[in-house]
């Protein structure tokens, strides 16, 4: 029941799921012509009335959704699960073949348009907030507080970290990738929505599967990149998301003057599109296939990619399965969930990671989330704040390649530490003189560069860590705990400025930001392992192993 592509890419029901995938197109451009009628009044969609191609194409959404998810999801998962049996990595030492560099490709592209959906965030604020009538640091007289959109955004990127997490290991990396891939399609509806509950009811959906993409993104990499290769690849595949803010500020600048806000919404249907379209370069986890009885599928990705079987399988999977650990085979037998993050050897990690995380998330979606509206509440016009940012982006991207040397060729520990000391510095300079740098430009844009790029990087390297220190039976559980708790962060700052309803100033939400970044400063250094040539040598008992 399933085509077989070469290299072992497949669909468990490819009708159904190409069905599901063009009622999703189709329900989206329903919604375009409504958008296209209120360019007179400047595509200001508030108090009109949803017309009959909206409605039905809300319909075509809800049954293509289902079908791709049915077009998604192997058969039988339960009945042949065999986790306890199978270990596989990618080859330490093998080539970086063709095969690898269309993944980076594929996955570069992915994590690019995953991080523009929570960065939109940000950059819709003003004009939705101009639109409703909301409260905010440009509107003080406003009814709603303007921080529920990006609550009901936040809140969903949460459920998704740890969602598409569990589904990562339940029903499949590229199930799931393609999965997030076509919400990002449906979720562009948003830009479309003519009242505020619309648009954050969308907004939720939207952070549900922006949520999923990064940790299963960086799950799959680290089985499928060799092991030499595969920390400073990821890193710098991560670091896309301070592109994706390059990309965001720029489109901001571009075609919200014409277009309105809502553009930016829009702009999720074409690049949901496009990264379907990329499918073929997407893989299933070997381990998976392996795992629910797909052999020769594993076999051909293996051979494709160059992954290899760990030598404690190599003959006969059930006597592998007896020598397993008996903690291992009690988690497979019991289908634990988060609960083996927090105990040993992975207690103290798992507190790094959430400690971190949580700093990354304040800082995100405390400082960088209120950036646009606070520039502009400081006299900067809308257009020339989006290019400050922009051109604050461009100027410390250099800081990705940087990083992904430093991970790569010097420590991952160590990298961590130094690039959230030097954020964690820019932030506590702008506390102390963030209002009066709007005087200065220079030295504004040197410092929006730190929190903005710095912040970027520190997330991709705790991506691509977290998807090193914890073993295959959990890293997409590992990693869907990196991500969940940066939203978390960004949950706990929306929900105090909705019920402050008030947006802070810069000096405050920089320190916000710098005070969890120094903890966590201090945690990585007591916590934190060693990940570097890991790969290379047995890891030790007390260490999480490669598995």
């Amino acid at each position: 029941m399933r085509t077989r592509p070469m290299g072992g890419i497949t669909f468990a029901h490819p009708p159904a799921f190409w069905t599901g995938f063009i009622a999703c197109v189709a329900g989206v451009a329903l919604h375009l012509p409504m958008y296209v009628d209120s360019a007179d009044m400047h595509y200001m969609m508030r108090g009109m009335s949803m017309d009959a191609p909206m409605i039905t194409g809300m319909g075509l959404i809800v049954v293509g959704l289902a079908l791709t998810a049915y077009g998604l999801i192997p058969r039988g998962l339960a009945a042949s699960r065999r986790d306890g049996e199978v270990r596989v990595r990618a080859a330490h030492d093998a080539p970086f073949r063709p095969a690898h560099i269309g993944l980076v490709i594929v996955m570069t592209t992915a994590v690019t348009i995953d991080a523009m959906k929570p960065i939109t965030l940000s950059f819709v604020a003003p004009g939705m907030g101009k639109e409703y009538g909301l409260k905010s640091a440009l509107n003080p007289g406003g009814h709603w507080p303007v921080a529920l959109l990006p609550l009901f955004g936040l809140a969903g990127t949460v459920a998704g970290s740890f969602l598409w997490g569990w589904l990562g290991d339940h029903i499949g990396r590229r199930s799931s990738i393609l999965l997030a891939g076509v919400m990002f399609v449906t979720t562009a509806v948003c830009g479309a929505m003519p009242s505020f509950s619309w648009n954050l009811a969308m907004c939720l959906l939207m952070g549900l599967a922006a949520g999923g993409m990064l940790p299963i993104t960086f799950s799959l990499l680290a089985e499928m990149i060799p092991g030499r290769h595969r920390g400073w690849v990821m890193v710098l595949i991560g670091g896309n998301l301070a592109l994706a803010y390059v990309i965001t500020s720029s489109l901001s600048s571009a075609l919200v003057p014409h277009y309105s806000w809502r553009i930016l919404w829009l702009l999720g249907m074409p690049t949901g599109v496009l990264l379907i379209a990329l499918n073929h370069w997407i893989p299933e986890s070997p381990r998976f296939l392996l795992a629910h009885g797909r052999e020769d599928e594993a076999r051909a990705i293996m051979t494709r990619y160059g992954a290899i079987e760990d030598a404690a399988q190599t003959e006969e999977r059930a006597g592998a399965a007896a020598e397993a650990p008996a903690e291992e085979r009690r988690e497979a037998a019991q289908g634990a969930g988060f609960s083996p993050l927090f105990r040993p050897p992975f207690a103290g990690l798992s507190v790094a990671v959430v400690v971190l995380g949580l700093g990354i998330g304040l800082v995100t979606y405390g400082f960088q989330l209120w950036i646009p509206s606070n520039l502009q509440k400081l006299g900067l016009a809308q257009k020339t704040a989006d290019a400050a940012l922009r051109d604050s982006s461009l100027l410390g991207l250099p800081l990705v390649f940087i990083a992904a040397a430093m991970y790569g060729l010097w420590s991952a520990k160590k990298t961590i530490i130094v690039l959230t000391a030097l954020t964690a510095a820019a932030l506590v300079a702008f506390s102390f003189s963030g209002e009066s740098l709007a005087h200065n430009r220079a030295w504004l844009y040197v410092l929006l560069a730190g929190p903005i790029v710095g912040t970027a990087t520190i997330a991709a390297v705790l991506a691509a860590y977290s998807s090193e220190i914890y073993p295959t039976r959990i890293r997409s559980r590992g990693s869907g705990l990196s991500a969940g708790v940066g939203k978390l962060g960004g949950v706990v700052v929306t929900i105090v400025l909705v019920v402050g309803a008030t947006v802070p100033s810069i000096n405050t939400t920089a320190l916000l930001g710098a005070v969890p970044l120094l903890l966590a400063v201090l945690v990585v250094a007591a916590f934190g392992v060693e990940t570097r040539k890991r790969a290379a040598r047995p890891a030790p008992a007390a260490q999480p192993a490669d598995a």
